[in-house]
């Protein structure tokens, strides 16, 4: 079950605020079924990776509809491009394996607001009347404080956005990846926080075309696919290919272009039938952190 919705005002009213529903336009990426084929799929079923571009780009399409804009196009008060990022992301109710080519795929989309630069979207993926998977997304608008540097990104502003009335309270994914961020929390996927060190490292060197979106950031959708891959070198889990149950991902930073990136597996949790795991990502050389990500995987045949 979602958790309860999110109090928000995206209207400069006194009545309850509202979600904004999904828009309807053919070429703005909200269909809200989906045909399985190669591009959505991978050995597990329905792609992780993919996925969360596809919602990552439902989020936006959603940013812009509540600024009253075609496209998710943003600027400040300056004329400084603004960029959404994701902040955190959590994936659950995972059963990506259940999807098959040529399965129809639906989506229900919803969007609701946190602060004056974050929002949040939830995302209900289906296929054959069967929930596969729950994906929310916490976003915030940021800026590039010195032109081309990616690690300079800091929260900004947006014009178009209406006055937020009231700041909500912080429930349900929102409340637990602000105390994830805030380094407050004591347990989380079963994982003691004191009981967390560096057990290996695996080195990664995005490449520009394949790991790095249009506005030149290492793409939100990648943070995860790091950790797959790191999974993948740590535990060579080869029998049966692994599907996410879960996953928690707050980001932290980014990189530029010809940075590398360190995946180290801080805790391990595993039995016959799952995988539990704490990855951090860094930057190699420079050690800032860029994203802790908590994930569970089914080592089971589904």
């Amino acid at each position: 079950m979602a958790p309860p919705a999110i109090v928000a005002a995206l209207r400069p009213t006194a009545t309850a605020p509202a979600s904004v529903p999904a828009p309807r336009a053919a070429h703005d990426g909200m269909a809200s079924t989906i045909v399985l084929g190669m591009p959505q799929l991978c050995a597990g079923g329905v792609s992780e990776t993919w996925l969360l571009k596809d919602v990552g780009h439902r989020h936006w399409t959603l940013l812009a509809s509540a600024a009253g804009r075609p496209l998710p196009e943003f600027e400040d008060a300056n004329g400084a491009a603004v960029h959404a990022a994701f902040n955190a992301v959590t994936l659950r109710h995972g059963s990506l394996r259940a999807a098959r080519a040529n399965a129809v795929m639906m989506v229900g989309s919803e969007l609701t607001r946190l602060s004056n630069t974050q929002f949040r979207s939830l995302h209900h993926i289906s296929s054959g009347g069967q929930t596969i998977a729950e994906v929310e997304v916490i976003s915030i608008f940021v800026r590039r404080t010195v032109a081309g540097v990616n690690r300079s990104a800091a929260a900004a502003t947006p014009l178009g956005l209406p006055p937020l009335i009231r700041r909500p309270a912080l429930t349900g994914f929102a409340a637990t990846a602000s105390t994830l961020r805030a380094e407050r929390w004591q347990e989380h996927f079963g994982i003691k926080r004191n009981e967390g060190r560096a057990q290996a490292e695996f080195v990664i060197d995005p490449c520009p075309s394949q790991d790095f979106n249009g506005y030149g950031f290492l793409y939100c959708a990648m943070f995860q696919a790091f950790v797959d891959r790191a999974e993948w070198a740590f535990f060579r889990l080869a029998d049966i290919p692994s599907s996410t149950l879960r996953r928690d991902i707050i980001y932290r930073g980014n990189i530029e272009v010809g940075d590398r990136v360190a995946v180290s597996l801080m805790a391990v949790l595993r039995d016959e039938r799952t995988i539990t795991h704490w990855c951090r990502l860094t930057r190699k050389g420079g050690g800032e952190t860029l994203a802790d990500i908590f994930t569970a995987r089914d080592l089971t045949a589904g």
